[in-house]
């Protein structure tokens, strides 16, 4: 395959991932990562480098419509954002210590259990129950749903609070930026709506990977070639996905976040484990 070819099936593919990134606040690493490794057939490491810089694209692209419409809630988001970007420096810093087929393994689990615990979280209620330390911090808010806006407050703060250390970890460590478990913290732990949820992801996941994305260009693991087209190609995609996402309900939005990981989480154990890596 042609350099020209190469570069724009790379673009094509981005898109598909920052429009997946968008919907369901994995941002487009999640998607990007796998494709990179496995159909391309990209180092591990330059995956990772090429898809903080998308993550960080992807997060500028739609987090900036979510704000403005009123979905991502910036007070819980930056509040969060102090974990995660200090699991991502350790998760930097632990991935030259780490063999590549394993890295993969774990990037899969951590796909296959996000997608199980989404998938069987009982039906959305609306939460708007007392919790002192949520109160004392203002980490409450409202979304529009339809016409009106719904009221929410968050739960179990210091859960939600220790989660997103790990998911900052994990963003460091393989370059998905840990929307995943971002979404699920919000969504499980801290009891938000799932809309709520996934646009406050997306707005976070940008500074999470800036934190860990200034390690790889030290290392030498971002390559100008392979990570501009996937951060172009992530951030038209992000735009899109943005326009979208006000236009689906919460039960299709959590059926799609499902399927994507669920494939991906099996694909990247089997490589890791059969050493396709």
């Amino acid at each position: 395959m042609g350099m020209m070819a190469f570069t724009g099936w790379i673009l094509v593919t981005s898109v598909v991932a920052g429009l997946l990134g968008a919907l369901t606040g994995l941002g487009g690493g999640v998607v990007i990562v796998p494709v990179l490794v496995l159909i391309f057939h990209v180092d591990m490491h330059y995956a990772i480098g090429a898809s903080l810089i998308s993550v960080i694209a992807t997060s500028s692209g739609a987090a900036a419509a979510y704000v403005r419409d009123g979905y991502s809630n910036v007070r819980i988001g930056i509040f969060l954002e102090v974990a995660t970007t200090l699991g991502a420096l350790l998760g930097a810093y632990l991935t030259a210590k780490i063999a590549t087929p394993a890295i993969g393994i774990t990037f899969g689990l951590v796909l296959l259990y996000s997608a199980w615990s989404s998938f069987n979280r009982p039906p959305e209620e609306l939460n708007v129950e007392h919790d002192s330390l949520a109160s004392k911090l203002k980490l409450f808010g409202d979304y529009p749903v339809g016409n009106k806006r719904q009221e929410y407050t968050a739960r179990r703060v210091p859960l939600g609070f220790g989660l997103m250390f790990s998911a900052g970890t994990l963003s460091g460590l393989l370059g998905i930026g840990s929307g995943a478990v971002k979404v699920l913290a919000m969504d499980r732990a801290m009891s938000l709506p799932f809309k709520v949820s996934t646009t406050t992801s997306n707005f976070m996941i940008g500074v999470t990977a800036a934190a860990s994305a200034g390690l790889y260009l030290a290392r030498g693991y971002v390559t100008p070639g392979l990570a501009a087209p996937v951060m172009l190609g992530v951030l038209i995609g992000s735009l899109i996905g943005s326009r979208t996402l006000v236009k689906i309900n919460n039960r299709s939005l959590r059926l799609v976040f499902v399927l994507v990981i669920a494939v991906l989480g099996v694909e990247m154990i089997y490589s890791g484990a059969t050493g396709r890596f």
